[in-house]
């Protein structure tokens, strides 16, 4: 059964906008004149957005739209890019106008004139990216060319001001109130499932068996769709049923036995559970980048959770510390000759690496970056406590030497802080895969959600950047026999 896959119903993947669209722009063509089909593919494409932003009939401006994106598919990259730098300079304010209706709000300034300045202020280009989504399958085409302007930007700083007007838009058209969250499952069609293989960004999903465990009876998968994009996950958080906080990742991942009383003994465990793990979260459309989802994410699924399985008293996260490695190789970089060590922790390091270094953090510099700590027990033993300690100044933003200066805070951290979660607790090589290991010393960490305190940690979070905290991750940043109270004193 594992290796068998989920029967696709007979389904069609266009939405019913898209149909509605279809059909206006078939009886659209009739009310428009199209440029020369011999004309360079790039000219036409510009002369149809043009025409496009200049029509006013919605039936017409359906054909237009339908005729500028089937144009656009058969430009080349460097043509694509050349029609995006022609949408970010040629359809600007009117500097004329916009200079009047600032001029008049200064003079008179009220609802009115205010309303005025906005819409002089606005640039054609977003009306001209309204009308293109009117086209069938106009919403896909428009996330596709903002990926392509997400990838030029470094160097093609003109495309800023698109970029701009696309993530205006987004935030729009994919705000929360249209956004539909959907329980995925092997019952799914095989097409969304094989997204979700395809989308998954934080652990691999190694083929139909890896996902079929990921679904299973213990398992939980949700995902945000789109009324555009009915068939494509927007994002999807997967989640693990357990007891207790899990602290390791291999074995919320490892495959369930192959026997009669597997799927049993998984609705049992499911059953039983009093803590739901959310282990993995990916944001499946690039162009959709910078347009929050996963907020609304997690508090829609522990609601959702709640209702289904009352036992479960916990909400908690398994998760990477994408950036800790990186942190920590630069904080110890800065950090000179300042003791970073308990005695016996540094005699031990020093036995079991067999090297020598004439401070705290060249010793730990060499014995990160050249030794393969992880697969000696005895040495991977005497780095836990200095990695935990480093792994919790980084989290709390006090990992730089100055500590008056906070360390960037790592974006997984600030994602689970700013929506109100704790952190819970710091593990020692949760994740001792190859990746994990690279990104952050295989250490992983639970932010906790609480369903009573989400909305006010979130306020103080985002007021002053308060880091909602465990009394177990204050324990871990000061040196053995140092309070983190007392280290805070004395600067």
């Amino acid at each position: 059964m594992f290796g068998s896959l989920p029967v696709t119903p007979d389904h069609s993947s266009r939405s019913w906008l898209d149909r509605l669209w279809t059909s206006i722009a078939d009886h659209g063509r009739k009310f428009v004149n199209l440029p020369n089909d011999n004309l360079p593919s790039r000219e036409r494409a510009e002369l149809l957005a043009d025409a496009l932003l200049s029509g006013r009939g919605e039936a017409s401006g359906a054909a237009l739209a339908a005729a500028l994106l089937g144009t656009l598919r058969e430009l080349n990259p460097p043509d694509r890019k050349r029609f995006l730098e022609f949408l970010a300079t040629s359809f600007e304010p009117d500097p004329v106008q916009l200079e009047a209706a600032a001029r008049a709000y200064l003079a008179n300034p009220g609802a009115a004139t205010a309303t005025a300045l906005a819409d002089a202020a606005e640039p054609p280009r977003q009306e001209l990216l309204r009308r293109m989504n009117m086209a069938p399958g106009g919403t896909a085409a428009l996330i596709e060319l903002r990926t392509e302007v997400l990838a030029e930007l470094r160097t093609t700083p003109t495309l800023v001001s698109l970029d701009s007007d696309f993530q205006h838009l987004f935030s729009s058209w994919f705000n929360r109130g249209f956004l539909e969250l959907r329980r995925i499952d092997w019952r799914t069609p095989a097409f969304v499932l094989e997204k979700l293989i395809t989308y998954e960004a934080v652990h691999e999903i190694a083929g139909w068996d890896d996902l079929h465990r990921r679904l299973a009876p213990d398992r939980r998968c949700f995902a945000f769709f789109h009324p555009a994009l009915p068939d494509e996950p927007l994002i999807f958080v997967e989640v693990a049923l357990v007891q207790g906080l899990a602290n390791a990742i291999t074995p919320l991942l490892a495959l369930a036995p192959e026997d009669a009383d597997a799927d049993d003994l998984l609705h049992d465990a499911a059953a039983h559970a009093d803590t739901a793990i959310f282990y993995s979260i990916s944001n499946c459309q690039d162009g959709l980048r910078g347009i929050s989802f996963g907020n609304f994410l997690i508090k829609q699924v522990v609601a959702e959770l709640q209702a289904e399985l009352p036992r479960l008293k916990r909400f908690s996260t398994l998760s990477p510390v994408p950036q800790l490695r990186q942190a920590v190789i630069a904080a110890l970089a800065r950090r000179g000759s300042m003791p970073l060590l308990a005695a016996e922790e540094r005699e031990t390091i020093i036995r079991t690496a067999t090297i020598s270094a004439t401070d705290d953090a060249a010793l730990l510099t060499e014995v990160l970056t050249t030794k393969e700590w992880w697969t000696q027990p005895q040495l991977a033993g005497a780095l836990r406590g200095p990695l935990l300690r480093l792994a919790a100044q980084y989290l709390t933003g006090t990992l730089r030497s100055d500590p008056e200066v906070k360390s960037r805070p790592d974006p997984v951290a600030r994602f689970h802080l700013g929506n109100g979660a704790r952190l819970e607790r710091i593990n020692w090589l949760g994740n001792p895969a190859p990746r994990g290991i690279a990104e952050s010393f295989g250490i992983m960490v639970n932010y906790l959600y609480d369903p009573e305190a989400i909305e006010s940690r979130h306020e103080a979070y985002l007021r002053d950047g308060t880091i909602a905290r465990s009394s177990a991750v204050d324990q871990l940043i000061a040196l053995p026999g140092q309070s983190w109270l007392a280290r805070r004193t004395r600067g």
